[in-house]
């Protein structure tokens, strides 16, 4: 019985956080989540965060966009078709510590030239690649404590030219009810039902997000609440 409580951040772990996790029942699952975002409009959370950060920046130059926890590199293609149809030069990179999930990835993304990927954990003493512009979080926070969230958009607002895009779940218990109502109807694989609960249980509150913005001071930090019980959270780089 996955646990909620309004008060505190669910400690559960997910089945996605298994780096063994592979073969068929990842790759459905992985088509699930994917299904799951398209569906309650998730991908655009992260791409009208990219516009905000890109408001100001010259289209001349070639902008370098890392995904953290890329999984699957959903959120990578659907920055390539968007960067396509507004005439930006974007070099894109996933970046994932799960091998069995990035050649999946590298499999669904070969059509897209300018999209790459890398093996490598965040929490990596040295840069995550040579130079980037901006770094995204697409519902990968979540999975982490206070402590490291704060310790993971330190490293990134340090190290991105313009800024970070956080896209992440509300800790909502309407939403928590919905999505198991939701996921009965949409979702084929049980591991994908219960991340899904699981991860609305370790989303955040918006004093959460705050307390943790008043620690990186490398950035301005712009917060909102967006369709479907996502946050989004914009952090400007003031280098």
């Amino acid at each position: 019985m996955i646990y909620f409580s309004n008060k505190y951040r669910s400690t559960e772990s997910e089945i996605l956080d298994d780096f063994e996790l592979k073969g068929s029942e990842m790759e459905v699952m992985l088509t699930d989540l994917d299904r799951v975002n398209k569906l309650l409009g998730g991908h655009q959370v992260t791409l009208s965060g990219i516009e905000n950060l890109l408001y100001e920046v010259d289209k001349g130059q070639i902008i370098t966009i890392v995904d953290i926890g890329c999984g699957d590199g959903a959120i990578l293609r659907k920055v390539a078709q968007w960067g396509n149809r507004h005439n930006w030069k974007l070099s894109l990179i996933g970046i994932d510590a799960n091998p069995h999930i990035l050649r999946e990835a590298q499999q669904r993304s070969i059509k897209f030239q300018n999209i790459s990927f890398v093996e490598k954990s965040v929490f990596s003493t040295t840069p995550l690649v040579e130079a980037y512009d901006i770094a995204l979080c697409t519902l990968f926070l979540h999975h982490f404590d206070n402590e490291r969230v704060t310790n993971i958009l330190q490293k990134l607002s340090g190290e991105a030219k313009v800024g970070v895009v956080v896209n992440d779940l509300q800790r909502n218990r309407l939403a928590f009810w919905l999505f198991r109502l939701f996921s009965s109807i949409f979702i084929k694989t049980r591991i994908a039902r219960h991340d899904g609960l699981v991860s609305v249980a370790r989303g955040f509150k918006r004093n959460e997000l705050e307390s943790i913005a008043k620690k990186i001071t490398t950035s301005e930090h712009n917060i909102l609440l967006k369709w479907a019980f996502r946050w989004q959270w914009v952090l400007k780089s003031k280098q």
